[in-house]
């Protein structure tokens, strides 16, 4: 198993904040984008909100493989639709690279 932590901000707008939030309870998920997730590998996934910043924690078995994702996702009409409704609510961290939405982020301490 290897652990990911991604960082992405949403716009700051308590309706849309809400908006986010109702799209990612389990009974309003898209069942199709479940299962694109646990296909690519990703075994455990949470988000985490402070604010409008989020915090993404994925578990992936071996499997798992970011470019054969970002190919599958590009590739599957029902993701790419499920992105396109998602950045309605998201924004780029400042430092993020032209078309990055979630940023990889560094462990620099473990107990």
């Amino acid at each position: 198993m290897k652990r990911y932590c991604l960082a992405l901000d949403l716009k700051d707008d308590p309706r849309l904040i809400e908006e986010y939030e109702y799209w990612h309870k389990a009974e309003n998920g898209w069942p199709e984008i479940r299962k694109s997730i646990l296909e690519a590998g990703i075994e455990e996934m949470e988000i985490y909100r402070t604010g409008n910043r989020l915090m993404m924690i994925m578990e992936t078995n071996d499997l798992y493989n970011e470019t054969a994702k970002s190919t599958s996702d590009a590739a599957n009409p029902k993701v790419q639709e499920w992105e396109q409704l998602m950045w309605k609510f998201q924004q780029p961290l400042p430092w993020a690279k032209e078309g990055e939405k979630w940023v990889l982020m560094e462990q620099i301490f473990q107990l």
